[in-house]
């Protein structure tokens, strides 16, 4: 995720514990159901561990999947990393709530970093054991690993990557010093991905609009994927709508692609709920016409989803960081930086913004 996030200490001090109880009602996916309204939930199992508790918007105990899912989420996004220190987003423990949201009936997003940590536009630091390997390899270990999630964990979308706008597993992957060791690493993941499972949708992500996305998937044009994921969060990215429009409108036409919106989030409030320093807080950093209120956080998410649906190439979209509530009570340092844009509030009910996730007619 975010270069803010990689500043938190507290990540490095998560203890590994996953809670498969009281998960939600075993339901089809909706097989023609194609535009993505997906929630990135992959705090949930640390949150769970605990014991933190989420209600439904008639303030009743549930299951934060089966309220998603009753909302009409249909995608859940999950981030994979290779070996965490705290176990946190570990193979193990994506592939049981990866299991999980099966069982909900929701598809499976995995967002891959190939990293044993965060990795973003300003940090994708190799894994630890590939560290000294050749060239040659790297891309084997990349393709072996490539399968072995293919094969066990089985998503629906797989996203090579995440935020790579310079590439990634640096050095050796680095987009703009080794630009064709890049390609190379990319292209070998996703045909794994294309022999392995040739119905699961690619994913290449890059944090932004404008001319970096345009300067970036015109290098990407001969890697085979399906999906361009772009990043959209107004503090980083820009208060302009439109440019969000025309970017989503020019890469589908240029590249023949379809585009989502993979990231994005909005506050309820710029008030906060723990001692964890928020990331976002202040007036210039929203968008006016938007305010930090919990009617304020929905209509920019129904602009969203307006605006994705009205182009051509749109997919759909995800919204990043919807449980990290200030699970760790409300005087913690350690707790999150994402509180006031979750998708439950101070109270951990859910928020109107949760209409959005409903199917249109």
């Amino acid at each position: 995720m975010k270069k803010l996030l990689l500043l938190l200490p507290s990540l490095l001090l998560m203890i590994s514990c996953t809670d498969d109880n009281n998960t939600a009602a075993n339901e089809p996916i909706i097989p023609d159901d194609n535009f993505i309204r997906a929630a990135d939930m992959s705090f949930l199992p640390l949150i769970e561990s605990e014991n933190t508790t989420y209600f439904n918007s008639n303030n009743q105990t549930e299951n934060a999947l089966t309220t998603l899912k009753n909302a009409g989420c249909n995608t859940i996004r999950i981030r994979l990393w290779k070996n965490p220190i705290d176990s946190q987003s570990s193979f193990n423990q994506v592939k049981t709530f990866a299991q999980r949201v099966k069982q909900a009936g929701m598809k499976v997003w995995l967002t891959v970093h190939y990293s044993d940590t965060w990795a973003d536009p300003g940090q994708q630091s190799i894994p630890t054991e590939w560290e000294n390997l050749s060239f040659t390899n790297l891309k084997n270990e990349v393709i072996n690993y490539t399968e072995t999630i293919m094969t066990e964990i089985q998503p629906d979308i797989i996203q090579i990557g995440n935020e790579i706008n310079s590439g990634l597993m640096w050095p050796q992957g680095h987009l703009i010093n080794n630009e064709n060791q890049c390609l190379e690493l990319l292209n070998v993941a996703c045909s794994t991905v294309r022999t392995q499972s040739p119905s699961t949708k690619i994913m290449l992500h890059y944090a932004g609009i404008g001319a970096g996305a345009t300067w970036f998937f015109n290098k990407m044009t001969s890697i085979p994927y399906d999906y361009i994921g772009l990043s959209y969060y107004p503090i980083w990215h820009g208060k302009n709508l439109s440019e969000l429009t025309s970017t989503i409108n020019s890469l589908g036409q240029t590249h023949n692609k379809k585009v989502m919106v993979a990231e994005t989030s909005y506050p309820f409030t710029l008030g906060w709920n723990d001692w964890t320093n928020n990331v976002v807080g202040l007036q210039e950093q929203i968008i006016p016409a938007y305010p930090a209120t919990p009617e304020g956080q929905k209509n920019y998410m129904v602009t969203i989803k307006n605006l994705i649906q009205q182009t051509e190439s749109g997919i759909g979209f995800g919204y990043w960081g919807g449980e990290w509530v200030a699970f760790r009570g409300n005087e913690s340092p350690n707790g999150s930086s994402w509180e006031n844009q979750a998708l439950w509030d101070f109270d951990n009910k859910a928020l109107p913004v949760m209409t959005v996730f409903k199917k249109d007619e």
